[in-house]
């Protein structure tokens, strides 16, 4: 766990720079900035463009993670490199010829509710190819354990770069449509960017004697392409859901929630950069017994991390919410639901990692893609009646299910579970501390009363974790920073 727990730590602090950085343009600027219609557009665009980045990608970035350790030499390794960076080319050219022949017909479907949506159709595609080359740019740096840049661009560039482009809106030099350009132009940059870094780390020498096991290696890229969008479409199907059936600002209005949500994640995000190629190789290596520590732990350091930000952030939520716009607020029972969602996720350490890099990523994907369509019809079923709270509740139940199976899954085929009697204790300590500071509240101003509470919360958790040795890395990180303290 040692070049994980290096490597996860620089990206969470990379992540949460992004995360800060995101919460301002999300909670503020843009709140403040943009009407709530334009607001849910770009959040639109985004949620379309993400679902289609998976299809465009056909599968790379994960096909790049499960095989490439498998090469020895670096001839069998450049014809594989080659044929990934070619693959995508199959899907995308022949889309983009589509939506060039059938724009109308496309903006037409996307602005059944909201016309608005119909003019945007080419900034959609841009930014999903943008994106699926980025992964796959990223993959490649990920293979050669190079993970921190790669997070950098993903997590904090754009997010960045929008930040200045709504200043300069603020200040009137720019339009908003000049700022939905610039926008799509930000993913284009981030792509290139990426693309030199992973040269870097190994410049492509074109290859096209295919490799022997080339069959296997497209099986597996279709395949993915499926799970790879099932697992998107049961993350951006709501905004798409919402803006299908209700009006725009709702997806706007939901975004904020979600987005306050989704810190929960964060640390899941960052580790998972550096453990999915190290569970690949642990895979193709067939140790069985690093593959059960790495995913025990994994979970338990997640479990830890994202336990108690779901405290802190659903028992501060309220005062949160104080500092926003109006329009906003509102949105306690999402940022719950959703917060649950992301804490399970955590909960099951690399499970992804360990079935998409597996023998069995057949079955699993075949059940990605079940639940995909489940999640689209608890979608219907609950966004008419309940608008973004039914948003929230079709994406807990399709997690709910979707994560179970790939907990029961993993348990028959590999005879392993994340949890160990550290799991019991982390929740018995993350009930007593939520209990505790429940009814807590000061009469101060919204951020004063949001220190109050938290910093006791975070010593106290800090202090139990630490004293009865719960994690054995956690504990490692604390001796190392006292160790830091007492020789300055």
């Amino acid at each position: 766990m040692g070049i994980v727990l290096k490597q996860a730590l620089n990206n969470t602090v990379i992540t949460y720079i992004g995360f800060a950085i995101g919460a301002v343009n999300t909670l503020f600027l843009f709140t403040e900035f943009f009407t709530p219609e334009y607001y849910g557009l770009v959040g639109v665009i985004l949620a379309y463009s993400n679902i289609l980045m998976p299809i465009m990608a056909f599968g790379v970035p994960n096909t790049i993670v499960k095989f490439f350790s498998s090469f020895s030499k670096n001839e069998n390794s450049d014809s594989f490199l080659t044929l990934m960076l070619l693959l995508p080319l199959l899907l995308i050219l022949p889309l983009l010829g589509f939506v060039y022949v059938a724009n109308d017909l496309i903006g037409d479907f996307l602005s059944q509710q909201n016309v608005i949506v119909k003019d945007y159709v080419w900034y959609i595609f841009i930014t999903g190819i943008a994106m699926a080359y980025f992964e796959i740019f990223y993959a490649w740096a990920k293979v050669h354990m190079k993970s921190v840049f790669g997070n950098f661009m993903k997590e904090v560039f754009v997010r960045a770069g929008t930040m200045i482009l709504l200043i300069l809106l603020y200040f009137k030099t720019i339009t908003v449509d000049f700022f939905l350009m610039a926008l799509v132009g930000l993913y284009i940059i981030r792509m290139v960017f990426m693309k030199i870094y992973a040269y870097k780390l190994r410049m492509p020498k074109l290859n096209f004697n295919w490799p022997e096991n080339i069959k296997s290696i497209l099986s597996y890229s279709a395949l993915i392409i499926i799970g790879g969008s099932a697992a998107v479409v049961l993350l951006e199907v709501d905004k798409v859901m919402l803006n299908q059936l209700i009006d725009i600002e709702n997806v706007a209005y939901y975004g904020v929630s979600v987005y306050i949500a989704v810190v929960i994640g964060v640390p899941s995000r960052s580790m998972q950069q550096i453990t999915s190629p190290l569970t690949a190789k642990l895979l193709n290596d067939k140790d069985n017994a690093g593959l059960k520590t790495l995913y025990q732990k994994s979970s338990l350091t997640l479990f830890i991390a994202s336990g108690i930000l779901f405290l802190l952030i659903v028992l501060n939520v309220e005062e949160l919410y104080q500092v926003i716009p109006e329009a906003y607020r509102g949105g306690f029972f999402v940022v719950l639901i959703i917060g649950l969602v992301k804490v399970y996720d955590s909960l099951l350490g690399n499970n992804n990692a360990i079935l998409y890099n597996s023998d069995y990523y057949r079955a699993i994907l075949l059940m990605g893609l079940l639940l995909a369509i489940l999640t689209i019809l608890f979608n219907y079923w609950l966004i008419p009646q309940f608008g973004i709270e039914g948003a929230a509740t079709a994406s807990l139940l399709a997690f709910f299910i979707f994560n179970t199976i790939k907990l029961i899954y993993v348990n028959v085929k590999f005879k392993m579970l994340p949890f160990t009697a550290d799991t019991l204790k982390v929740l018995a300590l993350l009930i007593v501390i939520g209990v505790s500071f429940y009814f807590l509240s000061f009469p101060y101003h919204p951020i004063v009363n949001i220190l109050f509470k938290s910093i006791p919360m975070v010593v106290l958790y800090v202090f139990v974790l630490y004293r009865f040795k719960i994690s054995e890395d956690i504990t490692g990180i604390i001796d190392k920073l006292l160790k830091r303290f007492k020789a300055s």
